[in-house]
């Protein structure tokens, strides 16, 4: 069995912080094994409450690896979550921004570096009433296709119902089930040596999207919609 990646001082806060949090729910892990215990690997998951960044944070902790967020920069302006996000490796997002870029060049050095990048495509929780996801930006898949590292698709459901980013709402009681569901690396060897073109970024960033989709529609027992909102 792998040794647990070293962290350093604000991974073991952060650690000491998350994980009481993630007993306001019940938590329940599907194949949490796929993550792999060494190398770099991107994963890529759904957004739907501003607990994600906790409990993604816990689920690969707990795979013995030490997570680097891909963050929008504002929250590396807030007073403790943004030194947490800082000192344990995190990557801010500058979108739209003269900075966006530098934003893809620390990852792709993560990565490289054998490190776990973890990017919410969206960019933010969805707004979607029915909380599925929606159109996302392409930077996932640009990382994917310019790294040599497995691409591993998770979906998390339950954390909207503990604390819901949109309405504000905290509801800790009764305690809801949390899940993560770990899909299977993805193949993206059709993509890859292909010009990264605008097609085959958003055909990539969809397939990605997809896999995410079809593991977070098991986990809640229906069938999502035929397509994906679009709240740009």
């Amino acid at each position: 069995m792998a040794d647990r990646e070293k962290g350093g001082f604000w991974v073991g806060t952060a650690a000491a912080l998350f994980y009481p949090l993630t007993l306001l729910g019940r938590r329940e892990y599907r194949h949490s094994e796929r993550i792999p215990r060494t190398g770099g690997a991107l994963l890529v998951l759904n957004h739907i409450s501003h607990l994600d960044p906790v409990v993604d944070a816990v689920l690969v902790h707990r795979n013995k690896r030490v997570p680097r967020f891909m963050a929008k920069e504002s929250l590396t302006r807030t007073p403790l979550l943004g030194k947490i996000l800082i000192g344990s490796g995190g990557i801010p997002v500058y979108r739209g921004s003269s900075s966006a870029g530098d934003s893809l060049r620390a990852a792709h050095q993560a990565l490289r570096e054998g490190k776990v990048v973890v990017i919410y495509p969206e960019g933010t929780i969805t707004r979607d009433p029915a909380v599925w996801p929606k159109k996302s930006y392409t930077g996932a898949a640009r990382l994917a296709l310019q790294n040599d590292v497995p691409v591993i698709p998770i979906a998390r459901w339950g954390t909207h119902e503990i604390l819901n980013g949109y309405t504000r709402k905290f509801r800790p009681f009764p305690r809801k089930r949390v899940v993560h569901s770990v899909g299977e690396p993805l193949d993206l060897s059709p993509y890859r040596g292909r010009p990264l073109g605008a097609k085959v970024l958003r055909e990539v960033t969809d397939l990605m999207m997809d896999e995410v989709t079809a593991l977070l529609a098991e986990v809640r027992g229906e069938q999502p919609p035929a397509t994906r909102p679009d709240e740009d």
